[in-house]
């Protein structure tokens, strides 16, 4: 076999080039701390890092949620103790207005300072989380959960949605609980109502009717679940007339000369109408199994300031509202401590999904860095035996490409 001098040139060169591209690789390998450049360098491996990466990002971001179902949860719970320890305050207020001895002054001090614990209530259910929605309004972050009506009752203005939260691969927890749920819905010890007044009253100011009580129970009872509509007429000669019928059929119940402030009694329920509204302004009673938890405190309030004592009549009514009044903080209560319970349960489902996504991604970030990083070490001793290859086939190249044949001839 005959071998040219070009033939030599050129297998000298290439192998220099070959060498150098080899340091140039593991310069560049030590410079990144990467060991594959390219995925062409390692199909298998680059494929497998990227997957990695993917999981990496993903339990960051079920990192972040983790922290917000956290911040959430923490928040609904330190508000839940909070109220619960206002309505501890309750019912302690509650069992002093049952002491037969108080005197009217004593009964208007323990009615003043419900009233304020009211407002303090409805201030907790409107909390608010770190991004400024409210945690009791359900899906309407944005709406307050309770509002004062014309009448200056607390109303819920949320809706009944329950917010979740995805913390990981097919896990999910709940976030928020509606107020609906927890401070209205609450069963009551026995059949109630409620009052509003209509949307479409015209009377400037609207007129407003009182929250109202139960003074018979037993009459009240053979009327549930029917509805009442109190309605006002004018018949003239700036006199007026309220008409109370049955919601479901129309049925009149009751007519009677309207004076604003008088109490109205009907079928075991006793309410008032006050202001001064015009023709045809309505009022609702809305009769329910449950009772929510402002408007057994505001009943008490009402009970406080208008259920005389003075005979046998008003005495057994009175004992039988602060009864009542105690047995439906009660079901508040325990309705709270239900909801507490679970937020518990939530909260640890959250520890332990961090736990598993803090040693999910360690476990990712090692494989990783075995798939990927360089192991510098190695690399820098590779590296000092390639320059000394390269300087060997450099001092071996200049002696070669010195001979010629015709050195020969």
């Amino acid at each position: 076999m005959r071998i040219s001098s070009q033939q030599i040139f050129t297998n000298g060169l290439n192998r220099l080039q070959d060498v150098n591209a080899q340091l140039n690789k593991t310069q560049q390998q030590i410079s990144s701390g990467r060991k594959f450049l390219s995925p062409s360098d390692d199909p298998v491996a680059a494929a497998r890092v990227l997957q990695l990466d993917q999981l990496i990002a993903q339990n960051t971001q079920y990192q972040r949620n983790v922290d917000l179902a956290q911040s959430r949860l923490e928040r609904e719970e330190a508000t839940l103790t909070d109220i619960t320890r206002i309505l501890q305050r309750v019912r302690e207020l509650t069992v002093q207005a049952g002491n037969g001895s108080l005197s009217p002054a004593d009964r208007a001090t323990l009615s003043a300072e419900l009233e304020e614990r009211v407002e303090q209530l409805a201030n907790l259910m409107n909390t608010k989380d770190a991004s400024g929605e409210y945690i009791f309004s359900g899906f309407k972050g944005k709406q307050a959960a309770f509002e004062q009506n014309v009448s200056g009752n607390w109303v819920y203005k949320g809706d009944e949605g329950q917010r979740f939260l995805d913390i990981d691969v097919s896990v999910r927890v709940a976030i928020s609980d509606n107020g609906k749920n927890l401070f209205v819905d609450v069963p009551s010890n026995q059949p109630t109502f409620f009052t509003e007044a209509g949307p479409g009253n015209g009377g400037v100011p609207p007129a407003q009717i009182s929250t109202g009580m139960v003074v018979d129970q037993a009459t009240f009872n053979d009327f549930f679940p029917r509805d009442m509509v109190v309605t006002i007429e004018d018949v003239g000669a700036g006199n007026f007339e309220y008409v109370v019928t049955e919601r479901q059929t129309g049925r009149e119940l009751q007519r009677d000369a309207f004076v604003s402030g008088e109490p109205i009694e009907v079928r075991g329920i006793q309410f008032e109408v006050i202001g001064s509204p015009v023709d045809g302004d309505q009022f609702f009673v809305k009769t329910s199994q449950k009772q929510g938890l402002l408007t057994t405190v505001e009943k008490l309030v009402y009970g406080l300031n208008n259920i005389p004592k003075t005979d046998d009549d008003g005495r057994a009514a009175y004992d039988a509202m602060i009864a009542e009044s105690l047995e439906n903080l009660g079901n508040a209560l325990e309705n709270i401590l239900r909801v507490q319970t679970q937020i518990g349960g939530r909260l640890n489902a959250v520890d332990s999904t961090r736990e598993f996504l803090k040693d999910s991604s360690v476990f990712a970030e090692k494989t990783r860095s075995n798939l990927r990083d360089v192991d510098y070490t190695e690399a820098v001793s590779r590296l000092s035996f390639q320059s000394f290859v390269l300087e060997a086939a450099q001092l071996s190249y200049a002696q070669v490409s010195r001979l010629s044949l015709f050195d020969r001839l």
